[in-house]
């Protein structure tokens, strides 16, 4: 490990960059809703699921990632654009929030949900 003069610590080898108390272990997407569009998923999710015990055996960070919509009246010109594309809409007033907080698309799928 290098060290800088403001304590800055400089992996310097490949042991050191992957030393479980230095990475995390990112799990994105693997919300229900979109499990259900992706072909092969049960396999993406199995193989995730894997890779998710190795990190959790190993002591490294993990981190979910959730795909939500922002109610209406908080989005903003872009996500209301894609919003209109997405739902084949010719008004933005007519858009509607496809991934609210707390729908059932939202969860994390059960096999890899995380623990409480």
């Amino acid at each position: 490990m290098i060290r800088s003069r403001d304590g800055i610590e400089i992996p310097a080898s490949l042991a050191e960059w992957c030393d479980p108390r230095r990475t995390a272990l990112v799990v994105y997407d693997m919300q229900v809703g979109i499990c259900r569009q992706v072909a092969g998923a049960a396999t993406i999710v199995e193989r995730t699921g894997t890779v998710l015990e190795a990190a959790r055996v190993a002591g490294m960070r993990v981190a979910f990632t959730r795909h939500l919509s922002l109610p209406r009246k908080w989005m903003g010109a872009t996500q209301l654009r894609t919003a209109m594309a997405w739902q084949r809409r010719d008004s933005p007033d007519t858009v509607e929030p496809w991934f609210p907080r707390d729908a059932e698309a939202t969860r994390i799928v059960p096999e890899l949900e995380p623990p409480r």
